[in-house]
């Protein structure tokens, strides 16, 4: 018999980059009985999670559902805007920057990938810089897109959609900016319509605290236009009649009906708290996890501090006296049989000598003093040299950075 929860005692911490910790309240929201989806009980649903979707990706624009996981979103995002033989610029970010552009060749597109793991991309975020060079050599605008991974969860780097932008505004270039948020939507602050983005791309799993299987693209006026001149071939991945029917609360296929009960109690939440109040409490999880990885004496992945991202923090293994690295995979099976709490692993060219810490989602102080606890613990077991007292130090900080910490003026007083 198949045991789904096979861990011993005490709770399982589940700290991979995403899928993250499901609330309880999102859990008990999909327990709800499944309802009729051409019914007027559905339509209300899906009009609200339709309309309570948009303010999550600071947009005005529709946004489509999926029932599919994130790679289906970008499927749909390069099907509906695109031609055979269309140029693409993606930007290799990471493992999954490259799947986007692996998946734009199987479509019959023709990425160009500016960066390169020797030249350290995988350890940053989209030079926008170079986005714009290329672009002012495409005289002939051939180019019909330009793809960007906006927090590359292989890595922790987040890239500046903003900067993106600037540089297509600047060589004037029609080029669309697609934009895979998959990683960061509800976790780090992001601007759809501010930042001119043509497409943006998400996953249920993540910052909106859901089991996978839903996915998102938000579609700008721009992407509207080009899908009526788009020829690659799309049927389930179609806009067209998923707004239609979106228009009267409706899809045009079966939707995952319990799954947009979680995303409509997901949604509530983040309301709730306020998106900025969000943003801030993964900046400041992040601050410390940082803090705690620098006070082991460890080096983020992650090099340009401002790319750092607030949603997972990619740690790099100490080298031993031979220059190898220690065996990121043997620290993260350590970790799991000894304290019951999984980390991500290291992805592609980061297998074996870098682990992830994930700090997004349904996520609090208690939740990282326990993560880093885990850590700084499996660093002693697996032997990997390291300095003791990064949790103490990441304690430090959230002590110090409390909502009503009042200890600064309790000691000028004293």
């Amino acid at each position: 018999m198949l045991r789904l929860n096979a861990h011993p005692g005490g709770r399982h911490f589940l700290q991979i980059p995403g899928p993250t910790n499901v609330p309880d309240r999102v859990l008990r929201a999909i327990d709800h009985p499944t309802i009729d989806h051409r019914g007027p009980e559905f339509q209300v649903l899906a009009r609200k999670v339709l309309a309570d979707l948009r303010p999550v990706f600071q947009t005005r624009c529709p946004v489509v559902i999926y029932p599919a996981s994130g790679t289906g979103a970008w499927e749909a995002a390069l099907v509906n805007t695109l031609s055979p033989g269309d140029g693409v610029l993606m930007v290799e970010t990471g493992h999954f920057a490259s799947l986007w552009k692996k998946m734009a060749e199987k479509l019959g597109l023709q990425p160009i990938f500016l960066g390169g793991f020797d030249a350290g991309s995988w350890r940053r975020g989209a030079d926008a810089g170079a986005v714009e060079a290329r672009l002012a050599q495409d005289a002939q605008h051939s180019i019909k897109a330009v793809c960007v991974v906006h927090n590359e969860t292989s890595t922790g780097a987040t890239s500046d959609i903003a900067g993106v932008r600037r540089a297509l505004d600047r060589t004037r270039h029609p080029a669309l900016l697609l934009v895979d948020t998959i990683s960061s939507l509800g976790s780090i602050d992001y601007r759809h319509d501010e930042w001119g983005v043509d497409v943006t791309v998400a996953g249920s799993q993540k910052g909106l605290m859901l089991p996978p299987g839903l996915s998102f693209n938000a579609i700008g006026t721009k992407a509207l236009a080009a899908a009526k001149n788009a020829r690659l071939p799309r049927s389930f991945w179609g806009w067209d009649e998923m707004l239609q029917a979106n228009a009267k609360g409706f899809f045009p296929y079966t939707p995952s009906t319990n799954l947009l009960y979680g995303l409509s109690e997901a949604l509530d939440m983040l309301q709730e708290e306020g998106l900025a109040n969000v943003f801030a409490r993964h900046a400041r999880h992040a601050e410390a996890t940082r803090r705690a990885v620098s006070a082991w004496g460890l080096e983020v992945l992650c090099e340009i501090a401002a790319e750092r991202s607030n949603a997972l923090t990619a740690v790099i293994m100490p080298k031993d006296n031979n220059g190898k690295h220690h065996d990121a995979d043997r620290l993260r099976k350590l970790i799991h049989q000894n304290f019951n709490m999984s980390l991500g692993q290291g992805l592609a060219r980061l297998a074996g000598w870098v682990f992830r810490i994930g700090h997004l989602g349904d996520f609090n102080d208690l939740t990282l003093a326990g993560t880093l606890s885990g850590v700084e613990m499996g660093l002693a077991i697996a032997g990997v040299p390291h300095r003791a007292g990064g949790v103490q130090v990441a304690l430090n900080y959230l002590a110090e950075t409390a909502p009503g910490a009042n200890h600064r003026s309790e000691r000028k007083a004293a």
